[in-house]
């Protein structure tokens, strides 16, 4: 009963993942997939990321980026309260204060 009294509730983080083109570069990140994540806060949301995006049997059917690795990208949307940028790092998940995305030139 106290367990369910104090149990937090889940939100539907609305997260975007960008990715290089190839593994590791620097420059050069694309929105590759949007999607909605229940967690109960942001390092939740950022470890049920990594988990559904590297774990093959958990992967989006329509997803076609690859597993997550260092370099990556990952914004979570909050709509009113803000957007807060995630660079995957060695040591883990590391803020970043924003990308710059550059549009396609041909």
């Amino acid at each position: 009963m106290i367990k369910a009294l104090t149990r937090k509730s889940t939100i539907q983080y609305d997260v975007t993942i960008f990715q290089t083109p190839k593994q590791r570069e620097k420059k050069g990140h694309k929105q590759v997939y949007r999607t909605f994540v229940p967690a109960v806060s942001r390092e939740h949301c950022l470890r049920e990321t990594f988990s559904r995006f590297n774990v093959t049997d958990r992967i989006p059917v329509n997803y076609k980026g690859r597993f997550l690795s260092t370099g990556d990208i990952v914004l979570i949307d909050e709509g009113r309260s803000g957007q807060y940028y995630y660079q995957l790092q060695p040591g883990g998940w590391v803020p970043i204060n924003r990308i710059i995305l550059f549009p396609n030139h041909k």
